[in-house]
């Protein structure tokens, strides 16, 4: 059985939109587009192409499936380790409005999101990545789906934009697997899923 492993780039403040460019996603009047760019450093650009070194499939939400389909089909160099991937992977967009996606080798899920998608884990020997697509992976999160999240923390608040964690998410715990912190200080922290939080309590000092 396949892995679901998220990658997602979040500000200080936890927003998720938009950080490829100015126009990327201007939902709601969103004018902080392209956050990420100042901080593409070569330790950036590493890990990266070690994410992309492993995947089998991808699950993208709608609307990053929609930014990728108009931008990664015309890079055509082969040797090109995000391209080659996203070109010629099968890819999966859970959808019920998409219904002739143009990018060769989509599959569009248009049934119950977690039969679906755990199908889809079931039949894949190897990682199913899923790259931005926050809101998804929220519904993800709380259908245990999840297996593994690397989360990618730039120095940087913004104020507003769609946040990944907003009220209402679903409490998950995770355990720590890996980390490091790029020369232009993003954090790079990886996390499996560890299920429900743990609760306890701070009890007074004990008394000679």
């Amino acid at each position: 059985m396949g892995k679901l492993v998220s990658t997602l780039f979040v500000t200080l403040d936890g927003v998720y939109q938009a950080p490829g460019g100015p126009q990327e996603d201007t939902r709601g009047g969103f004018a902080h587009g392209g956050w990420s760019f100042p901080y593409a450093d070569d330790d950036f650009g590493r890990f990266v192409n070690e994410v992309f070194a492993r995947p089998r499939a991808f699950l993208l939400g709608r609307r990053t499936y929609d930014i990728f389909a108009t931008y990664w089909p015309k890079v055509t160099d082969p040797a090109d380790p995000v391209a080659s991937k996203l070109n010629s992977l099968p890819k999966y967009v859970p959808s019920s409005t998409l219904t002739d996606p143009g990018w060769s080798g989509t599959t569009v899920l248009s049934g119950d999101l977690a039969e679906e998608v755990t199908a889809l884990k079931e039949r894949t020997d190897g990682e199913v990545q899923v790259h931005g697509s926050g809101a998804l992976v929220r519904s993800l999160l709380g259908l245990g789906l999840v297996d593994t999240l690397h989360l990618l923390t730039f120095p940087v608040v913004l104020g507003s934009g769609f946040r990944l964690f907003p009220e209402g998410a679903a409490p998950t715990a995770f355990e720590r697997t890996g980390g490091a912190v790029t020369g232009a200080g993003v954090s790079v922290q990886t996390y499996d899923v560890a299920g429900r939080p743990q609760y306890g309590e701070f009890g007074p000092p004990d008394r000679a």
